[in-house]
């Protein structure tokens, strides 16, 4: 037999390997593990946009009580501390809050009893510091404040929202965990998939080895089958995956609530979820050809 009928041969016995089998399980497994990605990915992203928003949005904010039982020695206090407070340069705005905004604001709480002089309100000063304004400006505030208005403390918002800053990232670093255990069951379902289908032709890659078939060529066909299931199963994973994160946004939408306003996905976050099917596929194919590899040498 020449050495050309023989090449011939081995690429016919490739026919009978393993071939791409759409409604088997392997693609469905993957949809669904890529559809989890997805909305993990846009999820942590989600979270990490309204982090950033928050703190853009609060970093240069603060707010100034004045505890006092007396109306009109609260109402002195209030002026003198707004005044205080407006000739710091770091300070772009001060909003002495009027007192019918705080009954509102009270109202569901206290019911009838916030509008009850038995019941002091505290004045409230809103202040808003320029961009880049730090610690130093709030110490600086509080300073002056020590001066012409003992007893009343500069609260910052950015301090006492750190704790939902926190949380919102430990749920950022539960997703990032979550994608990672996901891209190990992934590459875990391949490395069986593609050893159950070794095992199933063995007989036949012992064929096409005496047909003077070569490892890289059986390697290309397994390759091959699983390049496109994994791409089915990775473009469906995708479209299930991003329309259920639609209808979450939506639904958060509807809120109409500010700091879950602000988690919004950009168009680098959709880029970043449009490459996890890439991605999918690709740790497929290399799982894929590692093992086909491992167990071709097993047979030598």
């Amino acid at each position: 037999m020449s050495p050309r009928s023989v090449e011939i041969g081995a690429r016919e016995a490739t026919r009978l390997l393993p071939q791409p089998k759409l409604g088997g399980p392997i693609p469905w497994m993957i949809a669904i593990l890529i559809a989890l990605v997805v909305i993990a990915a846009a999820g942590g992203l989600a979270l990490r946009s309204m982090a950033q928003n928050a703190r853009a949005d609060l970093s240069g904010a603060g707010t100034v009580q004045i505890i006092e039982a007396n109306p009109q020695l609260r109402s002195e206090r209030a002026q003198a501390a707004a005044s205080a407070l407006a000739s710091q340069k770091a300070v772009t705005s001060v909003r002495l809050v009027p007192e019918d905004e705080l009954v509102a604001l009270l109202e569901p709480w206290l019911g009838s009893a916030s509008a009850s002089e038995d019941v002091p309100i505290p004045a409230l000063i809103d202040v808003e510091l320029s961009a880049g304004a730090g610690a130093d400006a709030v110490d600086a505030l509080q300073s002056a404040l020590d001066v012409a208005v003992p007893g009343t403390k500069v609260d910052s918002q950015s301090t006492w929202l750190r704790p939902v800053y926190d949380a919102l990232a430990a749920f950022q670093w539960l997703a990032l965990a979550l994608i990672a255990l996901i891209a190990f069951a992934t590459a875990g379902a391949v490395w069986l998939a593609s050893r159950n289908a070794f095992a199933n032709h063995r007989d036949t890659v012992e064929i096409i080895h005496l047909l003077g078939g070569t490892d890289r060529q059986i390697t290309r066909v397994f390759q091959r089958t699983v390049l496109l299931e994994a791409g089915f199963g990775a473009l469906l994973g995708l479209g299930f995956g991003v329309l259920t994160v639609w209808l979450l946004g939506q639904q958060f939408a509807a809120l109409d609530s500010g700091m879950v306003g602000g988690a919004r996905l950009s168009w680098q976050d959709w880029l970043i979820i449009g490459t996890i099917p890439l991605a999918g596929v690709l740790l497929s194919i290399i799982t894929a050809r590692i093992t086909i590899s491992l167990a071709l040498r097993a047979m030598l």
